[in-house]
């Protein structure tokens, strides 16, 4: 069994760098050709048993359009949308630096666990998705392919791998479309010790 965390295809929030976080952008006309792309990608080198996606259109539309290449209706799943970003959305963030300075500095030394305005923090994106990719795995016995976004990649990348939250842009950046697989028993391991705490 493996685990494949996918990010959505490209939004014109993506072209303009504005930060999307929850709101609810579709893809645009190269997303669509990268979902494509993505299909067949999965169809030729993966066994996707089960098929799961973000309640949120970009990644929806996304696992629509692998779900009807591969031959599986995708599964809305909470957990797997993007963080929430709350007052911050819809800025670039050169905007928010320079329109929410303290609000900023605050999240950007202790990004972590810092709550942007009305929005949420990486620890608790951290909170709600560990136990929905748990359920996920052990419910299915196969390949497992979920449609998600960049942070909640980056979220997850940085707590199994444990590195700096700080560094996860650095160390994680994932591209449109890319894919990224988790090896369960690493996962498990790290997500029982949480459970222990």
């Amino acid at each position: 069994m493996k685990l494949y965390l996918v990010r959505h295809g490209e939004t014109d929030w993506n072209l303009q760098n504005r930060i999307q976080g929850q709101t609810d952008t579709p893809l645009n006309e190269q997303g669509r050709r990268q979902a494509q792309e993505l299909a067949m990608k999965l169809k030729e080198k993966h066994h996707i048993s089960s098929l799961y996606s973000s309640r949120q259109k970009r990644a929806f539309e996304t696992a629509q359009v692998v779900g009807r290449m591969i031959g599986l209706e995708p599964q809305i799943r909470q957990g797997l949308e993007e963080i929430s970003l709350g007052k911050w959305e819809g800025y670039t963030w050169r905007q928010v630096r320079e329109q929410f300075p303290e609000a900023y500095q605050a999240w950007y030394n202790n990004r972590r666990y810092q709550v942007p305005p009305q929005g949420e923090s990486y620890q608790q994106l951290l909170d709600r998705l560990l136990p929905t990719l748990a359920d996920l795995m052990e419910k299915n016995g196969g390949n497992v392919l979920a449609v998600t976004h960049s942070a909640v990649i980056m979220t997850l990348l940085s707590f199994v791998y444990d590195t700096p939250f700080e560094d996860m842009a650095k160390n994680y950046k994932t591209g449109n479309t890319g894919i990224v697989e988790i090896e369960p028993d690493l996962f498990f391991g790290k997500y029982k010790n949480t459970q222990k705490a």
